[in-house]
Order: C-alpha cells, then sequence, then structure tokens
C-alpha cells in the first residue's frame, strides 16, 4: 500500500526558510550552493504567497530574505529591489518596528555592496532610529549584531 504525505503551502514556506538559513551559515558557498539559496528564498516566499491567511509581517520577512540572499550572493541591484519592497510592505502595513529596522538593515547592507556609501550609511542611521523604538531587548540586540556586520 502506498501512502502519501501531504505537505501545506506554509510547511514548504517554513522549510526552504530553514534551509536558506542553513546555505547563509555556511563561511564560504560554491556558485552551486549560492543558486540553490536562490531558489529556496524565492520557493520559501511564494509557498508564504499561497498560504491563505498569509500577514503583510510574513511577506517583509520574505522580502527582507530575498536582499540578503542576493547581498550574500553579491547581487547588489537585486538586493536593492528586494531591500525596497519589504521597506515598502512593511511601512504600508505599520508592522513592528523590528520588521521595518530590517527592511533599513536590508538596504543597508545593499548599498554598501553597491560602494553606495551615502545610501548605505543614510539606510543604517534610520535602522538604528527603529531600534530604539523596539520593545524587546534581544530583539534590538540582533538587528545591531546585524547592522554591525555591515560597517
Amino acid at each position: 500500500m502506498m501512502t502519501t504525505t501531504t505537505i501545506s503551502h506554509k510547511q514548504l514556506a517554513v522549510n526552504s526558510f530553514n534551509a536558506v538559513w542553513d546555505l547563509l551559515d555556511l563561511p564560504q558557498r560554491t556558485k552551486e550552493e549560492e543558486e540553490k539559496m536562490i531558489h529556496l528564498a524565492h520557493t520559501s516566499f511564494w509557498h508564504w504567497k499561497q498560504v491563505v491567511d498569509h500577514t503583510p509581517q510574513n511577506l517583509s520577512i520574505g522580502y527582507w530574505q530575498l536582499s540578503r540572499v542576493y547581498s550574500t550572493a553579491g547581487l547588489g541591484e537585486r538586493a536593492v529591489y528586494y531591500g525596497n519592497r519589504c521597506l515598502e510592505v512593511s511601512l504600508e502595513h505599520n508592522i513592528e518596528p523590528f520588521y521595518i529596522g530590517y527592511a533599513y538593515e536590508a538596504l543597508c547592507r545593499a548599498y554598501a555592496l553597491l560602494g553606495q556609501t551615502d545610501a548605505s550609511k543614510k539606510a543604517y542611521s534610520t535602522a538604528l532610529e527603529y531600534v530604539q523604538q523596539i520593545v524587546d531587548e534581544n530583539s534590538k540586540e540582533i538587528l545591531v549584531k546585524d547592522l554591525q556586520t555591515i560597517v
């Protein structure tokens, strides 16, 4: 007898998201691993969009991860595009300062990669303004640590 396992879009989104982190955490990646990381980030985002009750926060996180993946792969223009999408969704839906701060973190990282120092510094400064609005100290620390990896 054959059994079939049904996996939901939400589970596929989460699994793909986590698989991206496994690749991001590597000290170095091959070209094949970079491509896999990019494909997994898009897969995660697409599956989140299929979840009926997805939230703007889910989309913000997905856009942020896409920006981070493209920055990590050295593709600054794509990283800026997805960083801007993250920021648009975050501001439009007035989600928590933590996520808006991360939108600016994504842009800071992407602009730094492109050598756009002024834009990077401005995004960094704005991210720090949002850090001050974060209530949870652990969340503040996480964002600050990520920002410090850019400078």
